[in-house]
């Protein structure tokens, strides 16, 4: 007997950015500080990437 994987079976992420929904393992994913942050694709990491950068700089006390 052949067992096929369900829908439900399927681990599901939300993207960091967009909050969409998307399979863990067609997520992209970046470590940051202590935590895993998943993301639907490469605009919504980018966006990610340029608010971490700005982040930063605000601790850094650059204006």
């Amino acid at each position: 007997m052949v067992e096929t994987a369900k829908l439900t079976d399927i681990e599901l992420v939300k993207c960091e950015v967009c909050l969409k929904e998307v399979p863990k393992s067609g997520a992209q994913s970046a470590e940051a500080r202590d935590y895993v942050a998943y993301f639907c694709g490469l605009e919504c990491y980018e966006e990610w990437e340029t608010e971490q950068m700005k982040e930063k700089t605000r601790e850094a006390g650059e204006p």
